[in-house]
């Protein structure tokens, strides 16, 4: 979600008793029925079901006058069978998509809220696998508009908001405000759960399917800094506590949580929505800020949550390009902490770190080729030039198919329309 005053990635936190300045809004599940997925390939999908046959035995047809009933030995009950899972397998589902389509789906692109036709004319003539909703505006998200963004689609799309509380949330208008990290830390976690779950029906009956949140950067920051009151804590406990608790509420809603912003922008030197921002070196990343990925991704379903990649300079791991830019960034999320879900940008089109360097074609193509899943964009315009870069790059084998198909296959996972 993206405040008025930040561009969609992060938006910056508010000190709760103080007037709240303007939020910043940007950037979900169930996702919908694989009854809306590829007509052909799903139309032939049946679940089989049925009891299994009586085979208790009466023997009194065979009996004699004086003869005692025959008993049908003793049989232990039949143990419960799981039923089948309806969904398609996500290769299959990869297959019967173009790689055009392929690539579509890679994507995850601003719309304008106050624009529901708008929204469903990007999401027809494009086919992207996700929107993002920022701005103020509500249209979307009321009267069941967002239905027509999902059948303008070939597959379902991933409707994502920056939903964290505090300074960044985006139904408070509608629904009311969710606190601050900071503010939801002094309750317990289960009453974290329960306002996340609660939050996540709210989000879900809106037509919402993705937050990106919860923020589980360690920060001591001041309260309105980029961070500050958006982490729940300094103590790498607290925030695997409460970061955990969040998302499991969102979970249990039926909304996909994205856990942000790896390696870790709690103790950067700045915005990176205003530009380049260092942080802390690796090795003292890896004693505190990387601490809740290390315990949150060793238990949690990989195709029910993702991780977004910050913006950030890290010593030790970067070099010349930002965090989400690299490809080290990627093998130590996917390779030290074994995670195998999808993985995401932070806002490659409005936030300086990256668009003072790049254009929003470069910077998703310069994404995937590191090893981003998908490329995030807040900005609402045409996505055909980045779908044309993306399919150059595709057909000279600078995207390898086999591992453009691997993201596409997580992805689908995320959005709950297959099974890996």
């Amino acid at each position: 979600m993206r405040i008025e005053s930040f561009p969609p990635g992060d938006l910056a936190p508010d000190a709760p008793e103080r007037p709240r300045p303007p939020r910043r809004r940007r950037r979900a599940v169930s996702v919908l029925s694989a009854g809306l997925v590829v007509g052909a390939l799903l139309a032939g999908i049946g679940v089989i079901t049925g009891a299994a046959p009586d085979v208790a035995l009466s023997a009194r047809s065979q009996q004699t006058p004086r003869q005692a009933p025959l008993q049908a030995p003793e049989q232990a009950p039949a143990p419960e069978q799981t039923p089948a899972d309806p969904r398609p397998t996500c290769v299959s589902l990869v297959q019967a998509l173009s790689p055009r389509d392929r690539l579509a789906q890679r994507l995850m692109v601003g719309v304008e809220a106050a624009d529901p036709a708008g929204a469903a004319r990007i999401v027809r003539d494009s086919r992207v696998g996700g929107i993002f909703l920022g701005g103020n505006a509500t249209a979307l998200l009321q009267g069941k508009a967002l239905d027509a963004v999902q059948q303008a689609g070939n597959l379902p799309v991933a409707v994502a908001v920056d939903d964290e509380g505090g300074r960044v949330q985006r139904i408070d208008d509608l629904d009311g405000p969710l606190p601050s990290a900071r503010a939801m830390a002094r309750k317990t976690p289960e009453q974290v759960r329960a306002l996340a779950e609660e939050r996540g029906r709210q989000l879900l009956a809106r037509g919402v399917t993705w937050d990106l949140a919860p923020d589980v950067d360690v920060s001591d920051q001041p309260a309105a800094s980029v961070i500050g009151d958006r982490s729940f804590s300094n103590d790498p406990a607290v925030v695997t506590r409460y970061a955990g608790a969040f998302e499991e509420g969102l979970r249990q809603a039926g909304v996909y949580g994205v856990l942000k912003h790896f390696p870790g922008h709690g103790h950067s030197s700045g915005d990176s929505h205003q530009g380049r921002v260092s942080v802390p070196p690796l090795d003292q990343l890896r004693r505190a800020d990387l601490k809740p990925y290390a315990d949150l991704l060793a238990k949690l379903d990989h195709d029910r949550v993702g991780v977004m990649v910050g913006h950030l300079d890290v010593p030790g791991l970067t070099d010349d390009l930002p965090s989400s830019l690299t490809a080290a960034t990627y093998r130590l999320l996917r390779d030290e902490y074994g995670f195998d879900g999808m993985v995401m940008t932070d806002d490659l089109g409005a936030m300086k770190a990256v668009s003072n360097r790049f254009t929003l074609p470069q910077a998703s193509l310069t994404a995937l080729e590191a090893g981003a899943d998908v490329a995030l964009s807040s900005n609402v315009e045409p996505v055909a030039p980045t779908l044309d870069v993306l399919q150059q790059a595709l057909d000279s084998g600078r995207i390898p198919a086999a591992d453009n198909d691997r993201a596409v296959e997580r992805i689908l996972a995320a959005k709950n329309l297959c099974r890996r």
